[in-house]
């Protein structure tokens, strides 16, 4: 949890020696009342003592509780507002790495692991961090300060305070010993739990379409069983505390009231009075002296669960990144320009290379497609070039320079991308086509362009608020189709020198697909695009075609040229086009 305290400024740790600051007064106060207490006890049992000296004494007491508590509301103020913080920028922190994180960090960690470490882990930070600078401070102060002012009040009462600290202490060990191990267990399986609500809720419809309720019910009561069981072991062991810290402090009462009562009997007239009001004073600061303890070890009790959960998000935060930035400027004298020399790759960890010895140059404004079987690395090729992986072997060129000598900024400047999946964010249909930092640049008239050519305007222009009209997270008041059309248009609307689309237009029936890449092709901002598809249609007009056969190239060329020179291709268009289409195609 140490490293966590690097995200606090200047000010904040103004805050906390302030917040110490206060402490110590609270201390010093709570430890004045014995003393008030005491000159009280010897008031009332002197002959001829004036009501109005206990009443100014018990004024005095007054005016150092409300003090102690204006001071107990500060601290508790402070410290809330200092662990916010803590909390804040480690959020921000982890979701800045997250998100600088390449596709092979992240699957590293699960999405239900990340978002536990981002909300239930740092919770837990906070809690304990705001509980530390409480109590941490005030804790050690309060029992050094209170053993100083009793130590010569008589050793038959320190043994039996020390006897009660010292259980105290064992009891602490106990607790430490068993439920310790078990923190860890609790957070691994918080996250299982996260990750079998996420998978039953992202896959509703999927689960009721086969009846698999019971199945989901099952494996969810599972991971919860474990969860239930996990909290109720350590809960079991931490209760002991409660019980046993009442006993510890009614016993350490009723050892001193006894050890006391045999002092007073055996003293003379003269001394009852002075044993019987250090008896009164040292039951306050025995009590105060076990109160301190009692804080450690309930400090103790959310420290080691904090700790676990603080290792975690370091997990996240010390990740190196296998991506770094370039410091290369854009070139500006080539334009578009993609090239691929000898790139082979492999996923981190993996033995066998997923593509193998790729070459090929894309010129500005040509279309490149990619066709092969599932698994062949269709998709995991045109990945490389915007670095969502770095190629094992080999380089990608834009421009005539090594992608790895830009800053990942500019690179993806110069593209747009549009995924498998097609990914829609909640706002409106503007917002979402405007969406990145290129925001700002993007025009109405580059919105209806756009919307225009990926085939989205006959929706669009149907719904209330036509481009206005809001749009659920993950786009689910939305078909498939439409989805993919938004996010084709969001592509368009950035007007890239490079345009991915992964496997992008399987959604879209025959005649969409048809005329969307018609108007690709007449739309004034040219660009050299870069198509996966499993259609023939959809690719078959494309300036080169780059056939894949698990992992090896095995054919590049044009639709016709391929035909009479790869069998790989020649297989794939028949069995989706009749001899004939592919023939006059």
């Amino acid at each position: 949890m140490i490293k966590q305290l690097k995200f606090l400024k200047t000010k904040e740790w103004i805050l906390v020696a302030l917040c110490v600051s206060l402490i110590v007064l609270q201390v010093w106060v709570d430890l004045k009342l014995p003393d008030f207490m005491a000159k009280i006890t010897q008031l009332v049992q002197t002959p001829n003592t004036q009501m109005r000296e206990v009443w100014i004494q018990g004024g005095y007491m007054l005016a150092c509780a409300f003090g102690s508590l204006v001071l107990a509301i500060g601290v508790g103020f402070i410290s809330s507002r200092v662990s916010s913080v803590l909390a804040f920028r480690t959020r921000d922190a982890i979701f800045r790495k997250v998100s600088d994180f390449s596709m092979g960090e992240i699957k590293n960690f699960s999405t239900a692991s990340l978002i536990t470490r981002t909300t239930n882990d740092i919770t837990q930070v906070q809690m304990t961090f705001a509980m530390a600078l409480q109590l941490l401070f005030k804790a050690p102060i309060m029992a050094v300060w209170a053993i100083v002012k009793v130590v010569n009040k008589g050793w038959q009462w320190s043994v039996a305070t020390g006897v009660g600290v010292g259980i105290l202490v064992l009891m602490l060990c106990i607790v430490i010993l068993f439920a310790v191990p078990r923190f860890k267990k609790i957070q691994k399986y918080t996250d299982e739990l996260n990750g079998a609500t996420r998978e039953s809720l992202s896959g509703v419809r999927v689960v009721r379409a086969y009846n698999a309720e019971k199945y989901q019910e099952d494996k969810f009561n599972k991971t919860n069983q474990k969860v239930t069981d996990t909290h109720l072991y350590v809960s079991r062991i931490m209760a002991i505390i409660g019980p046993g810290m009442s006993l510890i402090s009614n016993g350490l009462q009723l050892a001193i009231y006894w050890i006391g009562a045999v002092l007073i009997n055996k003293a003379s007239q003269f001394d009852k009075l002075l044993i019987f009001s250090d008896m009164v004073v040292y039951l306050s600061y025995a009590m105060q002296i076990v109160m301190s303890f009692m804080m450690l070890i309930m400090l103790f009790m959310l420290l080691p669960r904090a700790q676990v959960c603080a290792k975690r998000i370091n997990e996240v935060l010390e990740t190196q990144l296998s991506i770094t930035d370039g410091k290369g400027e854009i070139n500006g004298e080539v334009k578009g320009e993609v090239e691929f020399r000898n790139v082979s790759f492999k996923y981190p960890d993996a033995e066998e290379y997923v593509v193998r010895d790729v070459n090929f140059k894309a010129s500005y404004g040509e279309t490149i497609a990619f066709i092969g079987s599932t698994g062949s690395g269709k998709s995991t090729l045109i990945n490389l070039i915007p670095r969502f992986y770095d190629a094992t072997i080999g380089e990608v060129l834009i421009n005539g320079k090594n992608i790895k000598d830009y800053t990942q900024k500019d690179l993806h400047n110069l593209m747009g991308y549009v995924p498998q999946k097609a990914v829609i964010f909640g706002g409106t249909i503007e917002s979402n086509i405007r969406f990145g930092e290129s925001e700002k640049e993007i025009s109405e008239e580059d919105v209806d362009m756009a919307l225009k050519i990926a085939q989205a305007t006959s929706f669009v222009e149907k719904l209330k608020d036509k481009k206005a009209s809001r749009v659920a997270q993950n786009g689910l008041n939305l078909s498939g189709g439409q989805k993919q059309r938004l996010a084709i248009a969001r592509a368009i609307a950035r007007k890239p020198e490079i345009l991915i689309f992964d496997d992008s237009f399987s959604a879209l029936d025959y005649k969409t697909d048809k005329a969307l890449r018609r108007a690709l092709k007449k739309q004034k901002n040219k660009a050299t695009t870069f198509i996966v598809a499993q259609r023939i249609g959809t690719i078959i007009d494309a300036d080169k075609i780059i056939v894949l056969d698990q992992g090896n190239v095995v054919g590049m060329g044009t639709h016709s040229q391929l035909l009479k020179e790869c069998e790989v291709y020649r297989e794939i268009a028949l069995s989706q086009l009749s001899l004939e289409e592919v023939e006059n195609a």
